[in-house]
């Protein structure tokens, strides 16, 4: 867990926010903490290039899935750390599950593609890429690509980036494969938030496993490295343990820091600000009668 901890800081992917200025989320909420775990493709740079390229190519799903191979592909042999991620997702599977009763490896639009196309010809599996409108194509190790209609009795394995709260499996991935005759049987998710995916999962009758868990030993592993201090350790224990009640004691402990956002120059600041406000998701927003 320590070198992928390490990639995750190297990158960027993990990002700790001092103790007193939490980052702002696009919900209008905050946290001390942010994860981009597809930075692990080597960098942001190469990342945002590679969501580009997804960007561009989607409208075409038949052309799609090739092209993105190829991406992965020339990455997978060119950067490290990826190269590090992926044979560890691919590790873990062989390892926990049982591949023969697998008969696809599954992603969803956009960041799980990131992995799950790699760890399909890791695993030499078909990938089956499902899209946010639930249309889905398979791509095979030979590069051939096909629409998928009907996955009467298949079972997935799901590679995905995060797992927050298991929503997008809950209201999309496992729907697109079940209206198919198909089944989400397996998740590998390179990183597990630890606010209730795995249990979410679960409760679904999904086998869960991840690269790593952001959890106190996490938490305690950063400071025992010196990246971050006592004053961080605390704020993200006591986010781990109770987010809105955390954040909600800060915001009243700190009652300039909205203030200062309403007010920032920074346009994105300044409308999270606005709509934590709006929102008042702390309870501590004093409305007028």
């Amino acid at each position: 867990m320590t070198d992928l901890l390490q990639s995750l800081l190297q990158t960027g992917a993990l990002r700790i926010a001092p103790a007193d200025r939490p980052f702002w989320y696009t919900s209008g909420t905050l946290g001390p903490y942010y994860i981009n775990t597809e930075y692990l493709y080597g960098s942001r740079e190469k990342a945002e290039r590679f969501l580009e390229v997804i960007e561009r190519e989607k409208g075409d799903p038949l052309r799609c899935p090739s092209v993105l191979l190829t991406e992965v592909r020339r990455n997978y042999a060119e950067d490290p750390t990826y190269r590090d991620v992926m044979d560890r997702i691919a590790e873990v599977a062989r390892r926990e599950i049982d591949l023969e009763a697998v008969d696809y490896v599954s992603g969803g639009e956009r960041r799980d593609w990131f992995f799950s196309l790699m760890a399909g010809e890791l695993l030499k599996k078909p990938h089956l890429l499902i899209f946010k409108d639930l249309g889905a194509v398979s791509v095979d190790p030979a590069g051939q690509v096909a629409p998928v209609e009907r996955l009467d009795g298949k079972r997935t394995l799901h590679v995905a980036d995060l797992v927050t709260e298991a929503s997008s499996y809950v209201r999309a991935w496992i729907p697109a494969i079940a209206q198919r005759g198909g089944r989400l049987a397996h998740a590998v998710n390179v990183v597990d938030r630890d606010q209730g995916g795995e249990e979410a999962l679960r409760a679904q009758g999904v086998e869960t496993h991840a690269l790593i868990r952001i959890d106190d030993a996490t938490f305690d592993l950063l400071r025992k490295q010196g990246a971050i201090d006592e004053a961080q350790l605390r704020t993200l224990r006591a986010y781990r343990a109770d987010p809105k009640g955390a954040m909600r004691a800060f915001l009243l402990e700190h009652p300039e820091f909205l203030e200062n956002a309403l007010a920032s120059p920074d346009a994105r600041e300044a409308e999270r600000a606005r709509l934590l406000v709006e929102t008042d998701p702390y309870g501590i927003v004093k409305r007028e009668a």
